[in-house]
This record gives structure tokens, sequence and C-alpha cells, in this order.
């Protein structure tokens, strides 16, 4: 951990010498009779004593595990297993509103909102613990409106009653026409409804098209047509700001199930579109008439899920998820979450579009766990629709799981950095003290038991205070923001890797293997192997560690690109053993316990006019922590010699450092000034400089954005990968300056 300001020396060495104290009066016994949590077992073992691998888990080196329950080979069967054993336990919760606050801004103008519960799952911000709102200089208007609220307590279904209205949901749809093995979209933002319709359509084998909330209507229409979908489940918000524009170019559609609780009434919608509410659907599949129809039940080869992914590059692509996909990748992803099972809670949050949200709630359902919905802008009490004073979601639902994606993680990590160089100096020290005394210890695999209560248990009541895993997915976690959280949360903070055409499954690291920068062992569900890239320089036989292309094989891998026969022979083969096999494109080295680090990305590597190579995501993870960055793209073109960058500031960071230079004006005039380019490119050299870059790799100049860049603006994923194509052409005019073309 990074801090400007520094540690009150003489208090220092006072609580180090009363840590020394507490090691010989506490850890001492504890290393006697306790243990310590270190495991540094070997975790995989390449099955063909061949460096390249493929590398399994020790737990499956004789078979790759396919199944989470015997017999359970579906979705739908997963489920009802559950509900045999749990049908009493909460199973779904979302909080109730109590009110909402018209907002009166510094101009005395009142903003007056509508709001309804689908608002509370939009997934189009990280604002996670960030409460700073700072006035910017120079700033002539309002600034934007927040709705402020007050949410009671979680109203909850049980699994029998989720699996009612599952049942009731599905036999709805058919009555409505919706036939099996006919694709049916949903485009809605993760709530419970996505997960009851999700289920209704694994339970009477309806192919379920997924679609991320954020997409753009280009994208939206180009999902639809592609699967000719005739029903789709959306929410009203998304219906009438998303999809009502682009009606006339899906000609196949009929039906619109509106997931709100509210009748919808709009009559404005083409001719031949029936509008339904997803209650009036439910209802009318439970009329008996209706309930006794024989189902088509599906089988493990069926399709479950056309996930089209976001995509860094061009139009979204459809990955086509049969049951036994989901089953094996989950059945993997359980063996690597201690003791999963119905004393857990679990907070949704992230896309439901997205594989790894799919797949974490779907393994808590499978094993009676409870979901609370929640979202990045409720999360926690600070949370930017929280009203001051009143409950976030974590403090609500104390939930013992949480996933999460970097980009939340960093902010995170930021955003208490800042508060901790805001405290004095015998408060500062104090928890300087005691965060580089923990870090030490869990090294060694022990415990600290008084510092935890004493100095992080405040940090750790921000997810609830009783958090036990946090699991990270998505994009490279940074090192420092890893050790950061593992220390002030109190609670292991595993890394994994997957991919959509996995079914987000491959790797996750070990509750209690606290080493950074890798994302742990293959899952029992797979084995990886890595093959040589000869044009990045890297080769199985490179030492210390076999370095190459990473593959992922088994149960888990997908069937392919729907519709897309020629990028599927591109990305997918089968073996002469018939195992479905996986090239993710990105460079990983199996590492002497046989855990996975993955050290670059084929499509990122850039050659440089004189022949050096650089790995542009390599670069970012070096960059990225620096608290002046949020986000940061460095791009290089093959006819240049250096590198440049793109970076969003943090506000507050940079409005300081614009103060401490003598600099005045708006937020925008400041990113805009050339002046404040070269003293953030300053803090750029210093941060590559400790992360032991080489030359070539610093950027030598650099654009201020002062507009973040999020899944609406379509310059990041869903996930908030870089999307390099849509930022290039966004800063076309900038590259052309920077490189001397104008």
């Amino acid at each position: 951990m990074k801090l400007k300001k520094g540690v009150n020396p003489i208090f220092s060495l006072f609580l180090q010498f009363v840590i020394m104290a507490c090691d010989l009066l506490f850890i001492l016994p504890l290393q006697l009779f306790g243990g310590s949590k270190r495991s540094s077992r070997i975790r995989a073992k390449s099955i063909s004593n061949h460096p390249a691998g493929p590398y399994r888990c020790v737990e499956s080196l004789d078979c790759l595990l396919a199944s989470l329950h015997a017999g359970a080979d579906t979705l739908d069967k997963l489920f009802q297993f559950a509900t045999k054993g749990f049908h009493h336990r909460n199973c779904l919760g979302t909080r109730e509103i109590l009110s909402e606050e018209d907002e009166i801004q510094p101009s005395g103008k009142v903003f007056k909102k509508a709001f309804d519960k689908m608002n509370l799952t939009e997934m189009g911000s990280t604002s996670l613990f960030i409460t700073d709102h700072t006035q910017i200089p120079g700033q002539t208007t309002c600034p934007i409106s927040s709705l402020e609220l007050i949410l009671g307590n979680y109203k909850w279904l049980t699994y029998e009653e989720v699996y009612r209205r599952i049942v009731h949901f599905g036999s709805g749809l058919v009555v409505l026409g919706q036939r099996p093995k006919c694709n049916i979209a949903i485009f809605c933002e993760t709530r419970a409804e996505w997960m009851i319709a999700a289920q209704s359509c694994f339970m009477y084998n309806f192919p379920l098209v997924t679609l991320y909330a954020t997409l753009g209507g280009q994208a939206i229409a180009h999902g639809l047509n592609e699967t000719e979908v005739t029903h789709i489940i959306t929410s009203k918000k998304l219906l009438q700001t998303k999809l009502k524009e682009i009606l006339l170019h899906i000609p196949k559609l009929q039906h619109i199930i509106i997931v709100d609780d509210k009748p919808t009434a709009w009559a404005d919608y083409p001719r031949g579109i029936m509008v339904h509410n997803m209650a009036a659907v439910e209802a009318l599949g439970a009329k008996p008439e209706h309930l006794n129809r024989d189902r088509t039940k599906p089988t493990a080869l069926d399709i479950a899920v056309i996930m089209y992914t976001s995509g860094s590059t061009g139009l979204p692509k459809g990955v086509m998820i049969s049951h036994h996909n989901l089953v094996a990748g989950i059945a993997g992803m359980c063996a690597r979450v201690p003791d999963l099972g119905p004393k857990d809670t679990y907070i949704g949050y992230l896309p439901l579009a997205h594989v790894l949200e799919l797949s974490a709630e779907t393994l808590c359902m499978a094993c009676g766990c409870c979901i609370g919905y929640s979202s990045p802008q409720t999360l926690a009490d600070q949370s930017a629709k929280i009203k001051k004073g009143s409950k976030g979601d974590t403090t609500v639902l104390k939930p013992t799981l949480l996933a999460a994606v970097p980009e939340i993680m960093d902010r995170i990590y930021k955003n208490i950095v800042t508060k901790v160089e805001d405290m004095s100096s015998i408060q500062r020290t104090l928890f300087i003290v005691a965060y580089n005394y923990k870090m030490k210890q869990i090294a060694i695999g022990y415990s600290t038991p008084i510092c935890d209560w004493l100095i992080f248990g405040k940090i750790r009541s921000l997810l609830g205070g009783k958090t036990r895993l946090i699991l990270c997915g998505g994009a490279p976690l940074s090192p420092s923001t890893q050790t950061f959280m593992n220390i002030c949360f109190c609670c292991p903070v595993g890394q994994g890797y997957g991919l959509t055409e996995t079914c987000g499954a491959g790797t996750i690291s070990d509750a209690f293997d606290f080493t950074t920068g890798r994302v742990g062992a293959p899952l029992p569900c797979c084995e990886i192997t890595l093959k040589n890239w000869e044009e990045g320089g890297y080769n199985v036989y490179d030492k210390p560690h076999p370095r190459g292309e990473i593959l992922i094989g088994g149960p888990n891998v997908t069937l392919g690109y729907f519709k897309n026969k020629a990028k599927t022979l591109e990305d997918y083969f089968m073996d002469t053993d018939g195992q479905a096999w996986f090239c993710t494109g990105d460079i990983g080295e199996f590492q002497n316990d046989g855990c996975l680090k993955v050290i670059d990305r084929k499509k990122d590597l850039v050659k440089l006019q004189a022949g050096e190579y650089v790995a542009l995501g390599k670069v970012e993870s070096a960059l990225k922590n620096n608290p002046l960055i949020d986000n940061i793209c460095v791009y290089a073109n093959s006819d240049q010699s250096y590198v440049i960058c793109f970076v969003v500031p943090n506000q507050k960071q940079l409005l300081a450092l614009a103060q401490q230079k003598g600099m005045m004006g708006s937020w925008t005039e400041i990113c805009n000034n050339p002046e404040m380019e070269k003293e953030v490119l300053r803090e750029i050299t210093d941060a590559a400089a400790i992360a032991r870059l080489e030359k070539f790799e610093i950027p030598l100049k650099v654009r201020l954005s002062p507009d973040p860049w999020t899944p609406e603006t379509g310059l990041v994923t869903d996930a908030f990968k870089l999307k390099r194509k849509e930022l290039k052409t966004h800063y076309q005019a900038d590259i052309e300056r920077m490189y001397g073309g104008k």
C-alpha cells in the first residue's frame, strides 16, 4: 500500500514493541497449537509429464468432474434437488423501498424522479463506497442529481415459493406460444425476477438468450434477430429506453413480458407485438388446464443459454452453452468454495447476463444458499443512492460471499487509501503498522485476531462484517489491491480465471493461498495446457517456468459460437479423445505448485518501430493503481517508436494537484491543460519506474479524459474491459496529435 503521507516514527516504534509483546503472548501459542493456514502443497500436475501439460488439479488427476450431484445433469434437476432439500429456507431476497426524497440542488431546484424496483439493479456505475462529490472549480451548472432512498428489510421467497413461480411462469410462456428448443431472450437488470425467468426457461427447455442491459441498440437488435426470438423478458425501464426505439428492426418479435410488479400500459408499440406483465403470465400458467400440460424436459446436451458477450471488438458473439457445460462449470467452482451451503448468504449485484454472476448464483441456489439482490449504487451505507444515515444493502444483508470485478475492487482500494491519508498522524501510524504486521503474518499463514478486531473491523463492516470469501474475476486484479483486500476485509480474496466460452470456469485460487498475481490451479472440471506463441517469444520450454497460450479443455468448454462456424473453428477444437478445447488468446505460465499466472494477451501485444514488443495490458496493470488514475488505456502504433496513453483521472486527486500547481478552471479545462498532462506524465513515469517497466514500455504522452468510461459510453464492456477499437476511434484526433500528425 503506497501512501503519500508518512507515519509518526516514535509512535511507530512504540506500536512495534507492543506488537512484539503480543507475538509472545498470543501468536506463539497459536503457532504451537493452532497450526498455520498457509498451504504450500502442490495444487496441480502435468498428467503427461510434459512442461506444457495438460495440467489438472490434484483432486481430478484420474477423472474430470462433470456434475455437482449424482443424477443432476441438467440445470432444472439441480434446482429441483435444492428445492427438495431446502424447501422452507430463504432463496431469493429483495429490499423494500420505504421512501424516496426529493433532492434539493445548490441552486434551489428540486429534482423529482420516478423510481421502482428495477432501478436498484442497474449496472451502470461502480460508485461503491465513493461518496466524494467535490465541487468542480469554475463549474457554473448544477451537479447531476442523485436519487436518495430509504430502504427496508429484505423480503424473501423460499425455495418452495421460487419453484412454484418457476413452474407457473414457464407454463404461462407455453400458453403464449413459446415452444421447446426455440430461443427466448432476457434483457433485464440483475434481480430476483431475472433468475426466476431463467430457471423457468431451463425447466421448459427454452434456450435462453442473454443480453447485457448496457448494450447499444445495434448490438441488441443483432442478438435478437440472429437468434430469431419471438418472446423477450425485460423491464419497463429498458423497454422504454432501449427496446422501444429498435422494435421495428426486430420483425419476428411477438411478445414482450415486463418483470415489474405494476401493470404496464404502453400503447405506442408496433402492431403485432403484445406486452404482458410477468405476474399475469404466472397467473395464466397457474390455471389447472395449463399447469397440467406435459413439458419437454431438457437433456444434458441441449442448449441452456446463448450468451452474448459484450466483446472488446465488433458486434457481440453468441456463445452456445449446454446444460452439461454449466453443470460441469459450477461443479468445478464449488470445489474451491469451502463448506458452501445453507448457512451462506450471497449478495447479487453484477450483471446476470455475465457468466461470472450467472454461474455464481446458479451454484449458490444448487447448494441451498440464500441470494439477496443489490446494485453498485446501494451496496454500502455510503453508496450513491443511499440516503445519508440509512443502511446500505451489505449492512442489512450481512453476506458471507461476494463476487466482484477488478474495477470495483480498485475503486474501494483507492477510496480507503485516500481516507487513510486524511487521518491524523497517530491514526495513520496505527493503521500502517497494523497493516504491515498483518501482511507479514498472513504471508506465513497465521491470523491476527487482535488487529482484525481493533483496526480492521470498521473496514470489514463496510461489507456487513460477515464476509468469509470474496472472489474476483472478469479481468486481472492487481497484486496491491488483492493484498489490501485480504488484509483489510479479514477474509480470503481469491482470483478466478475463465471465459464465457468455458462457462466462467478455468481456475480459482485456494481460499488460504494469499499469494498475488496468480489465478490458482485448474478447477476439477477442466484441464489446461500451454501452446507455444513464437511471435510473442513464449515457449513451453522457457525457464524457470513453461509459458504459452492458455488452452482449456473439459466438459465446461461450450459448444461454439451461434451461427458463426468460421469463428468456432478458429477458437475451438476437439482432441483425439473427443474432448473439447478452447484457445483463450491469453498467455500464461505454470508455476512450481501447478498454479497458473496470466502474463499477457495475444491481442494486446504491439510491435514498435524498433522491434520491441509492448504488452499493453501489462503496462496498464502496472500503472492503474496510481491514485491519480481511475482508468487507463495504453496505445501504440507499430510504425511509431513510443507508447502513449489515455487516462481517466481521479477527480479529487487531480483537483488537489491542480490547486498545488496553481492551475484554475473547470474540470474539462483542467483535463485539457497541457501543463496538467505533463504533471500526470511525471506521476506515470514514477509509477512505471517502481513497477520496473522497460524504458520503451513507459508512455511518453498522455491524454486526460474528463468523462469516465462506462458501458453506456461503449468504451468498455460490462465487465469493464477496455474496448480498444472503440477507444482508438474515440481518441483518433488525440492519437494523431500525440504522434505528431497534428
